[in-house]
């Protein structure tokens, strides 16, 4: 089940050949050569430091508050735990689905939606990652605390232990190692997210990449990459040590305290100032089902290329570990708007080319997350294939990739929510979709369609979210990162 998504590779490959033109080949093969190359000019290296200390005060910050937020809003829409204090899982459930439209926006739209309300700001970065990720938690949380059960909480309330004490001292504890390698993984995330906003204008090192890349100075491109790489190296080794990490954090803050505006921002609200005539025309003049087909065809295919490709991987270079985790940390590594901009220097723009852009990405998350998997599952079962005579690689397809299969396709399916919400992001490859389309209803202030398309999207994520939940019940099998 995890291979199968990969058979749409051969039509996307189709269609790529058929769309393929020579005319960017030459800065295609640039860009890759200057990887070894970067440059090292002593002034670039100081401005791209300065960079990425903004970067990373951004991505910590709303880290921790999301995280917090997170957790607290977790634990309020978690059914078991309404039931442990005597009140209604339905409260809990509706909650949780109130927050579908938090998560359902891709921070990007969140950072120009802020923008709008209240102007360049330095805050307005950090609640753009923190409002959906605070979401995305609260979830993740609920589910983890849901998809449990405990003889020795039942224990505890049945000896008239408090339900305060029952929760610290039985339920909290059996989901700690999956919402701490969550919240790591979070982190990782929301660096990657402060990048995706620097590339769109909000600072950090993503504006100069973005800025390098449209200069086509590849030298320069890869000079941060680099830098950026090493960053993330840093938080892998890190994001279990708090202290240093703190430490860390607090040496960003003196760096980038004097390129951040983090004073109180002045709020207007454009939105409050729509007038009811202005909301039916939007409705009734906006091709709906055009944009929904277009930003769910986009999404499947991603999908099907993000959890399809690293198994494929995998089976293609058993014995070449050390080669797969730099290519997923490479996919990881480059934003989905600059593979996007390289891709259409070789391919005419297209949907097929968005959803190639979008799940290259998303398969170096997927393809990490398959390799942790593989590291603590159990091998007795492909040696005992392989002590049949059967070939290694039939070994590691039903023995090894079948046991992870459950876990790792449910975390696909949290997956799939994270892809529909960076639509927004390829929206201008394709030039379809809603993101495409409220990232141009934004530009012209048109806050009549903005909300519209706002409601859009929170009712595709919802719908998304109750279809992967029954899948994952059906299933039996839970995703433990987001």
């Amino acid at each position: 089940m995890p291979l199968l998504p990969s058979l749409l590779l051969l039509p996307v490959l189709v269609r790529l050949v058929l769309d393929v033109h020579a005319g960017g080949l030459n800065l295609v093969l640039q860009f890759w050569q200057a990887a070894l190359q970067p440059s090292l000019d002593p002034v670039l290296l100081r401005s791209l430091l300065d960079a990425v200390a903004t970067t990373l005060f951004m991505a910590v910050l709303s880290w921790v508050i999301s995280t917090a937020a997170g957790l607290t809003l977790g634990l309020l829409c978690s059914q078991r735990v309404a039931t442990l204090f005597g009140g209604s899982g339905r409260i809990s459930t509706v909650l949780k689905y109130l927050l579908a439209p938090l998560r359902a926006l891709h921070e990007l739209i969140w950072g120009l939606l802020l923008l709008q309300l209240f102007g360049l700001n330095g805050w307005v970065a950090v609640l753009a990652i923190s409002l959906p990720y605070s979401a995305l938690m609260a979830r993740v949380v609920a589910d983890q605390l849901d998809n449990r059960s405990s003889d020795a909480a039942l224990a505890l309330r049945n000896a008239g232990a408090p339900a305060g004490a029952t929760l610290i001292t039985a339920v909290l504890p059996e989901a700690a190692n999956g919402l701490l390698s969550h919240s790591g993984h979070r982190l990782d995330c929301a660096l990657r997210s402060a990048v995706l906003l620097g590339v769109f204008g909000l600072g950090g090192i993503g504006t100069d990449l973005a800025l390098s890349l449209q200069s086509l100075r590849f030298q320069e491109v890869w000079s941060g990459l680099w830098v950026l790489a090493a960053l993330m190296l840093v938080l892998d080794r890190l994001r279990c040590r708090p202290l240093l990490l703190g430490v860390l954090v607090l040496l960003c803050l003196a760096s980038a305290s004097s390129q951040l505006d983090l004073s109180v921002p002045q709020f207007t609200s454009p939105l409050l100032n729509i007038s009811s005539e202005q909301l039916l025309p939007a409705l009734l003049g906006t091709p709906w089902a055009e944009l929904i087909g277009g930003t769910l065809m986009v999404t499947l295919m991603a999908a099907a290329i993000a959890i399809g490709l690293p198994p494929l991987v995998l089976l293609l270079t058993l014995d070449q570990k050390n080669l797969r985790q730099p290519l997923w940390a490479l996919m990881r590594l480059i934003p989905v708007p600059l593979t996007a901009l390289l891709l259409l220097l070789m391919f005419q723009p297209s949907a097929v080319l968005a959803a190639v852009a979008l799940g290259l990405h998303h398969s170096g998350v997927m393809g990490r997350v398959m390799e942790e998997d593989l590291v603590h599952c159990s091998s007795d079962t492909a040696k005992a294939l392989r002590q049949i005579g059967a070939s290694q690689r039939s070994a590691v397809l039903y023995g090894q990739l079948g046991s992870i299969s459950r876990p790792y396709l449910a975390y696909g399916l949290v997956r799939l929510d994270v892809i529909l919400r960076d639509t927004a992001v390829v929206g201008m490859v394709g030039g379809a979709g809603l993101g495409w389309q409220l990232i141009d209803a934004l530009g012209s202030f048109h806050w009549a369609l903005v909300l519209w398309l706002l409601l859009m999207y929170g009712v595709l994520t919802l719908c998304g979210e109750l279809i992967s939940g029954w899948l994952q019940s059906t299933w039996s099998c839970k995703a433990v990162e987001a």
